[in-house]
């Protein structure tokens, strides 16, 4: 063992799985549970565009508050889980989750957007405190030479999450729509009501969520959780945050997670949106391939994993990475069905991408990997900053969201630099 690591172990015996069967169960629900609410955001995008008339820059907010939440909140989620515990951090993060949701309530009845932005921010914190938390739970529940394969299956119900939000995006999606012209030949009391009825569809869902959180929440409280250690090795310290970047492979990891996940928002906050313009699709037939892309990417994860034990992770990442180019081009030049069929690709090869890169920034860097995953973390929020630019893109090209698909291109090209050469280690 590396001198220069921790060790995590589970107060009691090891060897019984069935003792942390239920735990584990309870904590497979959070990954699928913020799933959820991250794939919720690609239909609430084009709805709230509509419910509260806005332009592409404005919809893209959705995704900077939430993601911005866990640039903001991914040092503190980790002074929560140092202080208190798992237990307590988990039970944090749902509450959060669930007040978010609720929020959606009065943001629809007063038709306020901020207010819809503000409920989506805290959903984001309570999200990052979640993951902060659940992620190394997950790995340490239970015989610490299956980690990898709980992690695994736990992101396997994190994928699920997209086909069942598409799904349930189907009740929110209400399939009507209007031009601004014709919204301005409306009374204002009829084009009120208009959007004031997109936005109502939005609380039923949301309600039913937060209630789920408060269960899941009340059933963490009263289940009895394995106790975790955390001791050093040979009395090695834990690391240092800024320091840590001085490892190479760790700083190009941060790059490139920045851009994975800005692109797999982008695809996902616009895919609607690109079915109806470029696929010639209705709101509701878009919505049924948004669910096929959520199901190719829950595919892609058991092909990625099954090809990971042939194919060294970062020349699979450099393949996946060319093919998610090519199908960009496709989506920005193509024309009909192809358009559609290119973003539901999208879905299957970017699948493996996010604990790819994860697992290859913080290889070898000992000490310094909780401070690393931390950086990991942070870059999450590539997915609030990269999206208003493909928003901007697509306004400035008047409303032509195929052109936009020209931002997860230049993603895709930063993630196949990683996967040739950054992911290399360096200490330098």
């Amino acid at each position: 063992m590396n001198h220069n690591q921790t060790e995590v172990t589970l107060a009691g015996d090891n060897s019984s799985g069935k003792k942390f069967l239920v735990p584990f169960i309870l904590v497979v629900s959070l990954f699928f549970l913020w799933g959820m609410a991250h794939n919720l955001d690609s239909v609430l995008i084009p709805h709230l565009k509509k419910a509260c008339n806005l332009n592409n820059v404005q919809s893209t907010l959705i995704d900077t508050s939430v993601f911005f939440a866990y640039f903001l909140m991914a040092i503190p989620a980790g002074a929560i889980l140092k202080k208190w515990g798992y237990k307590v951090s988990m039970i944090t993060g749902l509450l959060t989750f669930a007040l978010g949701a609720f929020l959606f309530v009065p943001a629809a009845n007063e038709l306020s957007y901020n207010l819809f932005l503000f409920a989506l921010f805290i959903i984001g914190c309570g999200l990052t405190i979640l993951e902060t938390s659940a992620n190394p739970y997950a790995a340490v529940l239970g015989d610490p030479a299956k980690s990898t394969f709980r992690l695994n299956l736990a992101a396997t119900f994190n994928g699920l999450a997209a086909p069942v939000a598409a799904v349930v995006g189907g009740f929110i999606l209400s399939g009507k729509s209007h031009t601004q012209e014709e919204l301005a030949a409306m009374t204002d009391v009829v084009r009120n009501n208009y959007f004031l009825e997109e936005a109502s569809t939005v609380k039923l869902p949301y309600i039913i969520l937060g209630s789920v959180l408060v269960l899941v929440a009340l059933l963490f409280y009263f289940m009895k959780l394995p106790e975790i250690k955390t001791k050093s090795i040979d009395g090695a310290a834990t690391g240092s945050f800024f320091g840590s970047l001085n490892h190479k492979h760790l700083r190009w990891a941060v790059i490139a997670q920045f851009f994975y996940v800005g692109a797999q928002v982008c695809v996902t906050s616009f895919f609607i949106r690109a079915a109806q313009q470029g696929g010639g699709f209705d709101e509701l037939t878009a919505v049924k391939y948004l669910a096929l892309y959520g199901t190719l990417f829950l595919t892609g994860r058991f092909v990625g994993t099954f090809l990971l034990r042939y194919i060294a992770s970062n020349k699979l990442l450099s393949i996946y990475a060319v093919i998610a180019v090519l199908l960009c081009l496709v989506a920005i030049f193509g024309q009909g069905s192809f358009v559609v069929y290119a973003l539901g690709g999208l879905g299957f090869f970017m699948s493996i991408m996010f604990p790819t890169i994860f697992g290859l920034g913080i290889e070898g860097i000992g000490n310094d990997t909780k401070p690393g995953s931390s950086w990991l973390i942070m870059s999450i929020v590539g997915g609030a900053i990269l999206p208003v630019f493909m928003g901007k893109l697509i306004d400035v090209y008047g409303d032509n969201i195929q052109i936009g698909y020209s931002i997860p291109l230049v993603c895709f090209l930063v993630i196949l630099y990683f996967g040739i050469s950054g992911y290399k280690i360096s200490s330098k």
